[in-house]
């Protein structure tokens, strides 16, 4: 077999401390991967300078993972059809909102058979249904897409602190392929089939650390927040099998994708701490949103009212108490101490 090329489309936070892991496991394992990868990074000035320019020369992503060495065999490039030129693998790493776009304009230029994985946490829920990312890649592309989720704070895994990740991949060769090219000894990742329960816990583990959030700013305690985990960890798995049946396994929400993902979230991470911040102030999401966030929105929150949504056309909202109770506090002005009367 061919030496696989690999590309990396996005250069965030989690994008930089991937691309860390890829160049080394790239130059690693040369007998399978060829050394250079190249990654797409959207083109910014800092300091009078281009972000690739500076990534090019001094090895590092000075914006989002400043004072952590990239692997010199890292190749930014600010046009994305030229980065992913003859790609074997794709690595999503973007906002989900730039998904169909980027997807449109690299149709056409992957290498044949090329695969692709989706590092983009979470999935879209409307009233009609629910989309995963993984398979609107898979849809524009026309090629197979895993997923990898876990309690994987970027910078933590860019200081080589150790974690797991999990692989969802329905193509096990393929998995074990990802595999290879992501675990390190700081890294570990383990491999399964349910690319579904992957991406779904990615999504609905921010809405409990909502209410995690909202028990920590009434002061509750560790007892209480243990509770909203395990609640939430169970309307996790219900929601999953209710609507996606035999296909999420009850074993997905004990990998790191699961059960250590949402722990991680609710402990730390913006959905719990502008949740307290909610309570402590009495200040509207949006307010703490540009305050907190630099007017990034909340992703617990939005799916809260995206499940909402899904939930109520089906009639089934008293079906997933904390769910709905995290929707009704804030968008509903239901008193937060209702997070451990209503569930």
């Amino acid at each position: 077999m061919s030496l696989q090329k690999v590309c990396i489309i996005g250069s965030g936070n989690w994008g930089s401390a991937i691309a860390k892991i890829v160049g080394e496991n790239t130059n690693r394992h040369s007998d399978v991967f060829e050394a250079t990868v190249r990654q797409w990074v959207f083109e910014e000035q800092v300091d009078g300078q281009k972000l690739t320019d500076i990534i090019n020369t001094k090895h590092e992503n000075v914006k989002y993972l400043k004072g952590v060495p990239l692997p010199h065999n890292i190749v930014a490039i600010p046009d994305v059809v030229e980065a992913c030129k003859d790609a074997d693998l794709v690595v999503f790493v973007v906002p989900h909102q730039f998904i169909h776009g980027i997807c449109e304009k690299m149709k056409g230029h992957l290498a044949p058979g090329a695969r692709a994985i989706s590092l983009i946490k979470g999935l879209e829920i409307t009233a009609e249904g629910t989309r995963l990312f993984s398979e609107e890649i898979s849809r524009i592309l026309d090629i197979p897409c895993a997923a990898l989720s876990g309690a994987n704070i970027a910078n933590e895994v860019a200081l080589e602190k150790f974690c797991e990740s999990t692989i969802g991949c329905g193509h096990l060769e393929d998995g074990l392929m990802f595999k290879k090219l992501f675990d390190t000894p700081y890294f570990r990742i383990n491999v399964i089939q349910d690319h579904v329960g992957v991406q779904l816990c990615g999504a609905l583990k921010n809405v409990v650390a909502v209410g995690a959030g909202f028990s920590d700013g009434l002061g509750y305690g560790s007892n209480t927040k243990a509770a909203i985990i395990r609640l939430g960890l169970m309307e996790m798995r219900k929601f999953g099998q209710t609507f996606f049946g035999d296909t999420v396994q009850t074993e997905t929400f004990f990998e790191s994708c699961g059960a250590a993902d949402l722990i991680t979230t609710c402990n730390g991470g913006r959905n719990r701490k502008v949740a307290e911040a909610f309570v402590q102030t009495g200040k509207p999401i949006e307010q703490l949103e540009t305050e907190l966030l630099n007017g990034q929105k909340l992703q617990g929150t939005l799916t809260a009212q995206e499940v909402n949504e899904f939930l109520k056309a089906r009639d089934m909202q008293k079906d997933f108490p904390l769910f709905n109770t995290v929707y009704r506090i804030v968008y509903e002005g239901l008193e937060p101490n209702a997070i451990t009367v209503n569930i």
